[in-house]
């Protein structure tokens, strides 16, 4: 289920596409399963059609979900997520380690919480 946090500082297009994409990432939907129609989403999150189909046009093109006309959006494979979004993912995590090293987290520290997530840290 996806919910929208009004209290939260980010845009309700970009709270709708995080909890899409979570719930693709981990196998809640499947590939290839459809998505609820934008009027369908909209209407259960009582918000704006538009606010939907932004999300939606922005996880398309970001390879999280294909529409297919007349049918409806489908959650994508993972092979085709672009290779885009894993470089910002990578720089965005470059980036916050720097921070944390700068605020006195060790390496070691980095590292365990790499390995917690099931990364291969060395």
């Amino acid at each position: 289920m996806i919910t929208v946090n009004y209290r939260d500082p980010r845009p309700v297009y970009e709270q709708i596409m995080d909890g899409l994409r979570r719930r693709i990432i981990s196998g809640v939907l499947a590939p290839d399963e459809r998505l609820p129609s934008v009027r369908e989403l909209a209407a259960q999150l009582a918000i704006n059609p538009n606010t939907i189909q932004r999300a939606y046009r922005e996880l398309e093109q970001s390879g999280y979900i294909y529409s297919v006309a007349g049918k409806g959006n489908f959650a994508g494979h993972r092979q085709e997520v672009d290779a885009g979004r894993r470089e910002t993912l990578l720089r965005t995590l470059r980036e916050t380690a720097r921070e944390l090293r700068w605020l006195g987290v060790s390496r070691e520290e980095l590292t365990d919480c790499l390995r917690e997530q099931g990364g291969n840290a060395t």
